[in-house]
């Protein structure tokens, strides 16, 4: 008996001809929620016709992008090493490998284009034509000369005279100059540190991001994109203390630093050779 009642009570549920509820509802309530899912649906169609899968539809113009070193081997921005001890700098050397292998020279030329340099790589759309996939130059390692781990596989930790890459972050359409003159890296110690840091010298000359690989169009539409490096190697800094380093961009409409982001625009990280 008890399952004949479990059985006319599963019945019930799915058609009560007393109450004429199909699925515990009336056939009003089933209007009105059929109702708030088609308006859901409409909604959501409506709103993704105006999404471009190719560039965010709102984005936060960032007037200043953040900048990034490596090697970076975990989360602290320090590099510490002692020279006579290679396990303690032979991890930067291969952090930099690593970051740098999309950069050979061969990958460059089989993915992306020779520009022309001091000039932005404009590539508009043509109305609602999307011109996608979008060109990128060849950013080609060999440019980072002395830094690139081609001549020198140890990038100069070896022999005291290590090198940095610096990166700035992406940012969708920023053009990074507003008179031609491309932006470009400078470091320094902080005051008190200021004369163990010793003499640097940029690759690319100047420590310049050249303006061909301006702007970037995104992740989709520019799949091939290879953001420019710069790298500065240290010639002579005073080994066996800790030296506190600041690197910035430089560009006339590239303001440092922002209520927002204090760091924008620069990075800051200790650098730290010993000898004994």
């Amino acid at each position: 008996m008890a399952k004949d009642g479990e059985k006319s009570g599963w019945k019930e549920y799915i058609w009560n001809p007393r109450t004429r509820e199909f699925l515990g509802r009336t056939a009003s309530s089933w209007v009105f929620y059929i109702f708030l899912a088609g308006l859901f649906t409409l909604t959501m169609y409506v709103m993704l016709q105006t999404l471009d899968d190719h560039k965010p539809t709102w984005q936060d113009r960032l007037s200043t992008p953040g900048m990034v070193i490596r090697p970076k081997t975990d989360e602290t921005y320090e590099i510490v090493y002692n020279i006579d001890k290679t396990e303690s700098w032979d991890m930067y050397a291969q952090a930099l490998d690593k970051f740098l292998s999309p950069y050979n020279n061969s990958v460059q030329a089989e993915k992306n284009n020779e520009c022309i340099p001091d000039k932005y790589f404009l590539q508009e759309d043509s109305g609602d034509v999307k011109n996608n996939p979008k060109r990128s130059c060849q950013f080609n390692r060999t440019m980072l000369g002395d830094c690139a781990g081609i001549k020198d596989r140890y990038y100069g930790y070896q022999e005291g005279k290590p090198c940095i890459i610096i990166k700035l972050n992406r940012v969708i359409g920023m053009l990074p100059s507003k008179d031609g003159n491309a932006p470009f890296v400078t470091c320094g110690a902080k005051k008190e540190d200021s004369e163990k840091i010793g003499e640097l010298l940029y690759f690319p000359p100047n420590g310049t991001f050249n303006l061909m690989y301006y702007p970037y169009y995104g992740k989709k539409a520019q799949v091939n994109y290879s953001q420019p490096l710069v790298a500065v190697k240290f010639l002579n800094i005073t080994a066996n203390q800790d030296v506190n380093i600041e690197c910035r961009i430089n560009a006339n409409n590239i303001p440092i630093g922002s209520d927002r982001d204090k760091f924008a625009g620069r990075v800051s990280f200790k650098l730290r050779i010993n000898t004994i």
